[in-house]
């Protein structure tokens, strides 16, 4: 098994919208091969700055989940926030 925890800090004003788009992400890996779970963090002290928790079975399935339509749709829309 293997887990990414990924940390972004967003542009103010922008923070609900990044949700947004990351729950759909989340959400659309639930259906993958490989997927364990995931979760979306926000520090009390940081209300700008995010991370994110996915846990796979296996490399090869996290770097697959990366050529799916789900995350190239959101990446784009994450990337600008």
């Amino acid at each position: 098994m293997m887990t990414v925890v990924t940390q972004v800090t967003l542009k103010p004003g922008c923070e609900p919208e990044w949700d947004a788009a990351m729950r759909e992400r989340l959400a659309a890996a639930k259906g993958r091969r490989g997927w364990v779970g995931g979760q979306l963090l926000i520090p009390l002290d940081g209300h700008n700055r995010r991370a994110v928790i996915g846990t796979w079975e296996s490399r090869a399935d996290w770097e697959a989940w990366h050529e799916d339509e789900a995350v190239r749709d959101t990446r784009a829309r994450l990337d600008g926030l």
